[in-house]
């Protein structure tokens, strides 16, 4: 090959085309700053959510951005913004009552920032030892909260779906000696795993991104109570063992999406032992009550668990997204991912790396958001919050029951389903139409945002509080709201 000697160009030697500049960069980044606190101040004084989606008219401004040339980013940032504000469900709202999506707190939307800003990559422990510390102190102590055993791992995920997901490679690995190089198709039988009809269905989606089929989800009835009938689940393991399939993953869920229950956990890790089963506990939502110590006996058996999931950004308000995975069996989990390359540094002496022993390759820093609330706040502001946010669940519960509204679920935590008595009077379609035009009612009057679930086969209007600026005065105005649309709609 010719050696090449010429000097570089000028243009070679001059900053490149994407390189703002720390100035610049740094007056952008205060711009993005300002827009965002201006945002959050004024978020509660406006609607929740749009009227309509206003499909059109977004495409329309985004036809006005082909990319041809630059334009001034301080005006792109206040476009952005302003189009966000106008076209969104406004989670931060303090009367977003509706799925798990929090307000985050500002320590988050902080490390965020700076995860961003330093850009660490943690797929290989050299590369960014003190970030993959950081998450692993944080991993550790949220262990230690639920209960597992020391020497318990794990890892940030990009949501509950990627930790649900680790959790049935893990079982699947943990339960077939052949399946991490034989896969599915050597196993003695069909696989199949149980969890509650109430259960959040990413289930049905692993099972068919794993190739196990999503007839291999067996879904429980629930009982009364919206928690996993045990008598029920008894009689269709003892169905699947007598056809030949191969029972390997029970999960109790704590805290349902629907009507926030809790699986009777304790009996479900006695049954997960006695069928040698792995058992997970899908805590996405309500595993973060292990902060409080008068609430985490509403979680009693998770300890039992061979593993949990966890999202942070649910309970414990931290920015979009930040799931957890945590095992009590680490070289399972390694055995699951482990895989061997010659582009990847050697393995480290000091911890695992990241990238064997979860999903993810490339891996962002997510744990720092995670880990700046609990260290600037503490661990008793959270779990004062969630006991604050549990009292105001209360409060919700007694002033609908005050206005004649019937409660549909049965939970201390602050998810409150409730039906309107003359409206299920009608029957299953007329009430599932009455509910849902009371629903559509409220979110476009933008006073709260609420949502329609049903539960049990019976239509419900369900409200969570997920804010933490949540406070008396919007649980009185959701409620007024709300009794607004009842009038309003006929029967």
């Amino acid at each position: 090959m010719e050696e090449i000697t010429a000097e570089p160009s000028s243009a070679l030697r001059a900053p490149g085309p994407l390189d703002l500049g720390t100035e610049a960069g740094a007056r952008l980044l205060a711009e993005a700053v300002e827009l965002i606190a201006r945002h959050a101040e004024a978020v509660a004084d406006g609607p929740v959510a749009p009227a309509e989606p206003d499909t059109d008219r977004i495409r329309d401004w985004l036809a006005g951005h082909d990319f041809a040339g630059p334009r001034p980013a301080g005006e792109l940032l206040t476009e952005v913004t302003e189009a966000l504000r106008r076209w969104g469900v406004h989670a931060t709202h303090p009367r977003y009552l509706g799925l798990f999506v929090p307000t985050p707190t500002w320590w988050g939307v902080a490390g965020e920032l700076v995860a961003a800003g330093v850009n660490p990559q943690l797929a290989a422990y050299g590369h960014a030892p003190a970030a993959v510390e950081i998450e692993r102190h944080v991993l550790r102590f949220l262990a230690a909260r639920l209960g597992l055993p020391p020497g318990a791992d794990g890892s940030f995920t990009t949501g509950g779906a990627e930790a649900n997901l680790t959790a049935v490679v893990l079982a699947l690995t943990r339960r077939f000696t052949t399946y991490p190089d034989t896969g599915l198709a050597g196993l003695p039988g069909r696989p199949v795993l149980y969890a509650s009809a109430e259960s959040h269905l990413a289930w049905l989606k692993i099972a068919h991104m794993t190739g196990l089929g999503r007839s291999a989800v067996r879904l429980v009835p629930a009982d009364a109570a919206g928690r996993l009938d045990l008598a029920r689940l008894r009689e269709m393991r003892d169905e699947d063992v007598a056809a030949g399939r191969v029972p390997f993953l029970l999960v109790g869920t704590a805290g349902t999406t629907g009507g926030g229950a809790v699986d009777p956990l304790p009996e479900l890790a006695r049954l997960a032992g006695a069928w040698g089963l792995h058992f997970h506990v899908d805590g996405a939502w309500a595993g973060a009550v292990a902060l409080s110590d008068r609430l985490r006996p509403l979680l009693d058996g998770v300890e039992h668990a061979d593993s949990v999931t966890v999202d942070a950004h649910k309970w414990l308000s931290a920015p979009m997204g930040a799931g957890i995975f945590l095992t009590r069996h680490p070289d399972a989990l390694a055995d699951s991912f482990r895989v061997s390359t010659a582009y990847m540094p050697p393995d480290s002496d000091a911890a695992p790396d990241p990238y064997l022993t979860s999903v993810q390759w490339s891996r962002r820093f997510a744990g720092l958001k995670v880990f700046l609330a609990l260290a600037a706040a503490g661990r008793d502001a959270f779990a004062r919050q969630m006991e604050r946010d549990t009292d105001l669940g209360a409060l919700l519960a007694r002033r609908l029951a005050g206005d004649g509204w019937r409660r549909m679920n049965d939970t201390p935590l602050p998810v409150v389903c409730v039906a309107d008595p003359a409206a299920e009077a009608m029957g299953p379609g007329p009430s599932g139409q009455w509910h849902a035009a009371v629903v559509a009612h409220v979110v476009r009057g933008g006073q709260a945002w609420i949502s329609l679930v049903r539960l049990n086969g019976r239509s419900a209007i369900r409200l969570c509080i997920t804010s933490h600026r949540t406070r008396a005065h919007d649980i009185e105005t959701a409620v007024a709201a709300l009794g607004e649309a009842r009038s309003a709609t006929p029967y």
